[in-house]
């Protein structure tokens, strides 16, 4: 059996997609560049899963690409929750509005538009979960960025942390992004502070939890 057959029996044995996602999906790989940003079914679903364990007051989102990951992570806020979802790229904010609202969850996802490393202190929140999904060459002072914000116990996500394999290759040293994961990586392997696992799903998925 092949990787790609376990995919297919995967997905075909997880609870079906959203519509209003696999829209998200469609009008996302026709109209965007970069569509394998988008989280996906899989991803989205365990997003999504691992939220309504946490079921979080507030989430922090860094990288909303067209929105699929904030309305896969909002589904598991508590009544009243909130997410804050930050993305540079102001192209890409109407089409994450559009498909927010058809969730209907307008009222729960607030977009800010520009660069996180300025936005991020600018939230006086005190956030539950916090994802990380945007430029790798930021994790770690994202991540400095959001420490104090994120309450004791509380989780941060770090997705593409294994970054197509290049973590285990030798590298490039004009290659900003790669360095940024690994440094990132091994930042959240020597901090006391946290503990941390990293799945292989997809491009990795990096669980870390605020002691």
């Amino acid at each position: 059996m092949t990787g790609n057959d376990l995919e297919k029996y995967i997905l075909d044995h997880t609870e079906d997609e959203d519509p209003v996602l696999k829209e998200l999906d469609r009008e996302t790989h026709l109209n965007v560049l970069r569509p394998r940003m988008l989280s996906g079914h899989l991803q989205g679903k365990i997003l999504e899963m691992f939220s309504h364990m946490i079921r979080p007051d507030r989430i922090l989102e860094i990288g909303t690409f067209t929105g699929y990951s904030a309305i896969c992570l909002a589904k598991g806020l508590n009544n009243g929750g909130i997410l804050h979802t930050i993305e540079l790229n102001d192209e890409l904010e109407a089409i994450a509005r559009k498909y927010i609202g058809k969730a209907g969850l307008t009222n729960r996802i607030v977009c800010h538009m520009g660069d996180a490393c300025e936005i991020i202190p600018t939230l006086n929140e005190t956030f539950d979960l916090v994802f990380l999904d945007g430029d790798k060459r930021e994790y770690s002072h994202y991540f400095d960025l959001v420490f104090d914000k994120v309450r004791p116990g509380g989780f941060i996500f770090a997705d593409n942390i294994l970054w197509s394999g290049k973590v285990t290759e030798a590298v490039d040293p004009r290659d900003e992004q790669t360095i940024g994961i690994l440094q990132f990586n091994n930042k959240m392997k020597n901090d006391p502070r946290v503990s941390q696992v990293i799945l292989p799903l997809r491009d990795g998925l990096m669980l870390i939890r605020k002691i």
